[in-house]
């Protein structure tokens, strides 16, 4: 299984027929069957490459997250996706529901907060730069003009 999911992430494979060629120069030899059902029990779907390819992809955390606990279109409307604030020196770590980080740390860095240097943004993570010397309560008070759930 574990050379199944190493050849799926690193090589765009779009048939069984490709994984199995995969697998056997790799020295694994499946029956198209038993890979059906390690595909199947992986959970492996098929997405759009970059060059518009349907492959095979795995799922990844954040997909197993967004199904744990479903919520309403209104209910996600109206939550910020803020989930928590960590500090470490001059930096901080936002957490956020998946699919949220990028919005927030975009309104942060539209927003010219002068305790920010900058942003980036994951999926469910924003890595924010402090200026040196700026205390943690204020980093959290600046905030929360643009996450009002923050404190």
């Amino acid at each position: 299984m574990e050379a199944l999911k190493m050849l799926i992430s690193s090589m765009e494979l779009g048939s069984q027929e490709e994984v199995l060629r995969a697998l056997e120069k790799e020295g694994f030899k499946l029956t198209q069957a038993t890979l059906s059902r390690d595909l199947k029990q992986l959970k492996v779907a098929k997405a759009a490459s970059m060059n518009g390819k349907y492959v095979y992809v795995l799922p990844n955390d954040t997909m197993y997250k967004r199904i744990t606990k479903p919520q309403s279109a209104m209910e996600m409307l109206q939550s910020s996706g803020f989930v928590s604030i960590n500090f470490s020196m001059n930096m901080g770590v936002i957490k956020t529901r998946p699919g949220y980080a990028s919005s927030i740390a975009y309104n942060i860095d539209a927003s010219d907060i002068p305790q920010i240097l900058g942003t980036i943004a994951g999926d469910d993570t924003i890595l924010i730069v402090i200026k040196e010397g700026v205390a943690h309560d204020e980093v959290i008070e600046a905030l929360s003009t643009v996450i009002p759930n923050i404190r």
